[in-house]
This record gives structure tokens, sequence and C-alpha cells, in this order.
């Protein structure tokens, strides 16, 4: 099989004409609607005071309120459920790295909703039955793990569950089963790389599915370089179901958005006012047949841009076209935003610099320092020399000085799981 040319479609509905598209999704923002006034007071109060009863087209969506994850946070844990609790068959949770985990619940319908999500996602990237999945994604509350795994098991794949860490096991596994298709965070991916090359194994990976962060071409390049694969990109989060939001296909020109299922608008972030086409700004969400936590005009805090243009593989729904990150993550250093995928594209174009890096943020005074430690590609290198060429690509294209710390290979901590990129200091 060549996964860069074949296509496969799982769903029909990925080829729908727009305009059947379009009727469709207006079908099933009703439904979510009367569900939410039926089903989410705190969310119907806000309806209400909107003047809002019935949406009559998908231009109404711009009148409606937004739902935040501060929503989530105050109702917690099972305040937005818009079904009884005991109709909730399972429950995961973000990492709750910025305050209480977000708590989102399934009902028997979504998780078959989200296997099928998964299933198209991972088919449009490359997925075939029989192949040898290694999924190497943390399960547990977190989604990823089960959410590719049950994807994978839908296509007929063979799904190797051994989620992340261990690294040295899992090179081993990948060469004792036969990997074919390797699944984990890019950063991640690196780590598995270097474990492969320290145990001196051969193995047969042919395909990436990746997500859980962003990452650039560069990183992009790099994975490939390492394992042998050709990487593919997917997107999601745990508000809406977890990974299967959106996917590459093997064009790999933006991520399929799954939009019988997700209405995705982008707006600006400061003012909530809608963006045009190519235009970068935060995405948002509305969920177009979730049962137990439906979400209207959901506030991601993800920065990306959206394309409508004809894609070759068949697929009629937009693309995600550019993920730059999280909102959260973005610096703004000296009055220039500066995003950790930015630093990242720099950063891998320079040829003895390697694919592990962090951003350090500290306060001097009354003005924010960034530091961009990173290591060099091999023991070799002469680290004063590669910390004033990186200084100077960081500064031609960001036009600030950014400080650079060259550290010895392997200072840079790990992840096996989503990297850790800025760490702040500013107390």
């Amino acid at each position: 099989m060549n996964a860069a040319t074949e296509q496969a479609i799982w769903d029909p509905v990925e080829t729908l004409p727009r305009e059947r598209l379009r009727a469709l999704q207006l079908e099933r923002l009703r439904a979510t609607v009367a569900r939410v006034i039926d089903g989410q007071p705190l969310v119907a109060e806000r309806l209400a005071e909107a003047g809002v009863g019935e949406v009559n087209s998908l231009e109404d969506l711009a009148g409606l309120p937004f739902t935040w994850k501060s929503d989530l946070h105050d109702t917690y844990p099972f305040g937005l459920l818009a079904v009884p609790r005991e109709q909730v068959v399972r429950v995961h949770a973000s990492s709750g790295s910025h305050g209480k985990p977000t708590v989102v619940g399934y009902t028997h319908a979504d998780l078959d909703s989200w296997a099928d999500l998964m299933a198209r996602c991972m088919t449009m990237g490359g997925v075939r039955p029989g192949m040898v999945v290694h999924n190497a994604v943390s399960y547990g509350l977190f989604t990823g793990g089960l959410g590719f795994h049950a994807g994978g098991e839908r296509i007929g794949a063979t799904v190797v569950p051994v989620s992340a860490g261990f690294s040295a096991r899992q090179a081993m596994l990948l060469s004792d089963l036969g990997g074919q298709v390797l699944v984990s965070t890019p950063s991640y991916a690196l780590v598995i790389a270097q474990a492969v090359r320290d145990a001196g194994i051969e193995q047969q990976l042919e395909l990436g599915l990746f997500g859980g962060e962003p990452f650039s071409e560069a990183m992009r390049r790099q994975i490939e370089l390492e394992l042998g694969l050709r990487a593919v990109a997917n997107y999601g989060l745990s508000e809406m179901c977890g990974p299967g939001v959106a996917g590459e296909c093997s064009e790999r020109n933006g991520m399929h958005v799954q939009e019988d299922h997700f209405l995705v608008e982008v707006v600006d972030p400061d003012s909530g006012e809608r963006l045009g086409g190519g235009v970068d700004g935060e995405l948002v969400i509305t969920t177009l047949a979730k049962e137990a936590l439906p979400l209207i005009r959901y506030r991601t805090g993800d920065i990306g841009s959206l394309t409508g243009s004809p894609c070759a593989c068949g697929r009629t729904f937009v693309r995600i076209a550019g993920l730059r990150g999280r909102r959260d993550d973005m610096l703004i250093v000296r009055g220039v935003n500066v995003f950790p995928s930015n630093v990242e594209h720099l950063l891998l174009g320079i040829d003895q610099v390697a694919p592990h890096y962090r951003l350090i943020v500290e306060r001097a005074g009354a003005m924010d320092e960034l530091t961009v430690e990173c290591e060099p590609a091999s023991g070799g290198v002469d680290r004063e020399a590669l910390r004033a060429r990186v200084e100077h690509v960081l500064r031609e294209h960001t036009g600030i000085r950014i400080a650079v710390a060259v550290v010895e290979p392997g200072a840079v901590p790990r992840s096996e799981g989503k990297a850790v990129r800025v760490v702040d200091r500013r107390g």
C-alpha cells in the first residue's frame, strides 16, 4: 500500500455537496439548541437573554452566546450535563494543568459517534484494516489513548495498547510486533526514536498519527527523518470528544473538520468578532451531535485559520489550514507575539539544533525576558558558536532579541505526553 497516494473514504458524508451538508448542519444545530435549552440551565438562561428560542439559519449561529472553559469549571463536575448523570457511561477529563480538570461525560451514542469519527480520521490519514497500530498515547482520563484505540478497532486494524512511558519497551514492542502505525504526541515520537536508536533495533513503521500539541513542518520533517514514516496531524479537544474533530488526509494540506458533527468558526480572540477565511484567530466550535455535553460556540483557546478550497482527496469539509498553538501559550515579549511553534520552526531550520527545546520566561524589573533553551544535534558541536547563530536567526525573524542557552544533549526534559514548551518563572 502507498499511504501517500491511496485515497479512502470511511463515510460517504465526508464528500457531501456543500448545500446538502449545510442542510444537515442546520437540522442538527436546531436539535442541539433545543437540547441545551432543555438540559443546560446556565446556557439556556444566556440564550433567553439573547432572545434565542430557535435557530432559523446557520447565519443565526453568530448571534448565539459563547460558552467558555470557565463554565465547565464553575459547574464542576457535572453541572453542564444535558442528560441525567445515570445515562453517562464514561467520563474523561483534561489534565487540569490550569486548575480543576475539565470533566466530560459520554452516553452510549456519544461513544459510538466518537469511534466512528476516529475511524474517519485514521482512515483519511492512511490506516487500513489489518495494519498494526502501536498506540503510545496515554490511556485513562486523557482522551487520546482510548479514542485512537476505538477508531483503530472499528477500522479493523490490530491495536497494540502500549500507552505512554517505558520508552525502551516501546522500542522493543515496535520491533517484535511489527508496528506499522505509530500514534503519539509529536514530542514523544522523538523520544521513541531515540529509544529505537539506543536499542539498535529495526522497526517497520510506515505512518505516524500525531496530535495533542501543535507541531511545525520542521518538526514533521524531523520525525519522518528519524523514524522513516509519513507523519499526519490530528486535532481534537476533550470538550468536543477528544481526538477526532479534524485530521489530515494524504494530501496533508490542512486538517479536515468533521463538519457534520462540529461547526467551526474563527473569531478575534479579544473582540469575539468573526474573521474571514485564511485569517488566524481563535477556533470556536459548536457540537452538532453530542448528547451528554452539547456545547454552543465553545471558545477553544486554540489559534488557527480555516480554508474551504477544494481538496484533491474529494472531501468537501473545510480544513484547519494552520494551527499556531494555544492562546494561553502565546508570549508577548516587548510588544511582539511569540508562539512556541514559531520558535520551533526557526530552531529546526538550523541543522545543528536538536528537536528538543523550551522557552523560559522571567521578569527582570518591569520587562519580561525570554530565553530559548535548546540542545545541539551532537556532542561535538561548538555550543558558543551555535548559541550566537541561533540568537541571530531568532532576532532576524522575530525582530526582538531573544537570549539562547545551548545546553548539554539530553538536558532539556523529555515528556511521555504533551511536551512542556513554556516555563514561566515570573512568580
